[in-house]
């Protein structure tokens, strides 16, 4: 059987190689949908990381104004409460201030200075945004890829006066790590209710990285104009401690195994005021990385499962036809006594002897291709979602700061990488698949009689 099977694929090698590049285009397309596949989801991993695991607790802006400025205005009692809950690992807090920089200049563009009015100059000219945080690293403006640490270290709850500043403002001024600079509360600032005029001195830690990706109006709106601090600063800014300051917002990082919904549901029977503030899953802050996540995922599926169908279908079409041409050969091996069984037997034996080199080839193949068409895909997938995403942004009028970044934020990066367990796996599904092709698309012929195949049609 065997034998005859591979005389017949190099005699009729026409045939055979059409098979073969059949086999070869569905292994290569299917191998680089799995891996595809597999790369997403690594990716995904890499890029949501702890997002997909936790909520931030943020003001209700249809009940709650916030601060005369519009910031949150969260209680630090109510964070320690949910803090405290079952099921919660770590919480990140944030204080929004402004600041004056002493001895020192804020960075300005042309369309900054052209929104500058004489007396926003004079109350406003060294003026920065201070973000507070226990844990930068876990900062919505780090985790969104607004910015990037690049020299220095993160700062942690443990830190006091410390800083982390835009190396374009250090280098304007001629600052580095490990400099200090002193800070001093703005008088004019709305949010500055109790008028205080304190003056900190505080250390560079680090220095990151970052450019508006969004439309702005004023210096204070620039990345570069921007400082992350510890709370202890942020906070005697505004005359308050840690405990008594007010809190834009607060992030919650629940344990891996934990139900999200049903830890919010406890979460939302504690005695908080749960009129003016909403718990809102952190993942919904990224609805264009999911989405970008979700299209990719798709693509995947259907190079995975439309060519193992496709190729299926076609080579069902193609071996009905061929073998139609083969009645008289069935007809004399069903006349000699050779058993049905055998005779399907050698058809399956033909497809496998194609079957084997074309995936083979197709490993190799798609290795080659896969980078290649990993990175057109995703460009096509995210350049369209981006675009949508940022349109949305702007129209919800999120500004230009880490919110309008993680809102639009997408996939930027997979790497597709063929590994030898997806081969098997094409394999054993492709094998199976052909094999049941084999069977299927002989079937009818060898429920003929001798005579009947051995009729001449011609």
């Amino acid at each position: 059987m065997l034998r005859n099977a591979f005389a017949y694929i190099t005699r009729k090698w026409p045939k055979s190689l059409l098979l073969f590049a059949i086999i070869l285009l569905m292994g290569t397309l299917s191998l680089i949908g799995l891996s595809m596949k597999g790369a997403t989801q690594k990716a995904s991993s890499e890029s949501l990381g702890s997002i997909t695991n936790s909520f931030s607790m943020q003001i209700n802006r249809r009940t709650n104004p916030g601060t005369p400025r519009g910031a949150g205005n969260l209680r630090g009692e109510d964070i320690e409460k949910i803090s405290q809950v079952e099921g919660i690992t770590s919480s990140i807090k944030r204080i929004n201030a402004i600041a004056d920089i002493l001895d020192h200049e804020i960075i300005e563009t042309e369309e900054t200075l052209q929104n500058q009015s004489p007396e926003r100059a004079k109350h406003f000219k060294n003026t920065l945004m201070v973000t507070g945080v226990n844990d930068s690293s876990k900062e919505d403006k780090f985790v969104s890829g607004a910015y990037k640490l690049v020299q220095g270290e993160h700062l942690t709850d443990k830190d006091k006066n410390q800083i982390l500043m835009h190396e374009d403002l250090a280098k304007k001024n001629g600052l580095k790590v490990g400099d200090k600079v002193r800070l001093k509360s703005n008088l004019y600032d709305a949010d500055n209710e109790k008028g205080a005029n304190e003056t900190v001195e505080v250390t560079i830690k680090g220095l990151f990285s970052g450019k508006n990706q969004a439309p702005l109006t004023y210096a204070q709106e620039l990345y570069e104009n921007t400082l992350i601090s510890d709370l202890d600063t942020a906070a005697k800014l505004y005359g308050n401690t840690v405990q008594t300051a007010t809190y834009e917002d607060a992030t919650f990082f629940a344990k891996g195994d934990q139900d999200l919904d049903k830890l919010i549901e406890k979460i939302k029977a504690l005695d908080i005021p749960w009129n003016y503030f909403d718990l809102v899953k952190s993942s919904s802050n990224y609805p264009a990385l999911q989405k970008s996540i979700s299209s990719m995922f798709q693509v995947a599926d259907y190079l995975f499962i439309g060519s193992l169908v496709f190729a299926s279908l076609l080579l069902t079409l193609l071996l009905v036809l061929w073998l139609n041409a083969r009645r008289r050969e069935v007809g004399i091996l069903l006349a000699l006594g050779l058993s049905k069984v055998q005779i399907a037997g050698q058809f399956v034996a033909e497809l496998v002897m194609i079957s084997i080199p074309a995936f083979l080839l197709s490993y190799g193949v798609a290795g080659l291709l896969a980078k290649a068409v990993g990175d057109t895909v995703l460009k096509n997938v995210t350049s369209g979602i981006a675009k949508q995403m940022a349109q949305e942004s702007s129209a919800a009028n999120l500004g230009g700061g880490a919110e309008a970044e993680s809102f639009s934020k997408t996939l930027t990066d997979i790497h597709m990488d063929i590994q030898p367990s997806q081969l098997l796996v094409i394999v054993l599904v492709g094998g199976l698949l052909l094999i049941l092709v084999s069977i299927l698309s002989s079937q009818w012929l060898l429920h003929k009689k001798p005579k009947e195949l051995l009729v001449d049609v011609e």
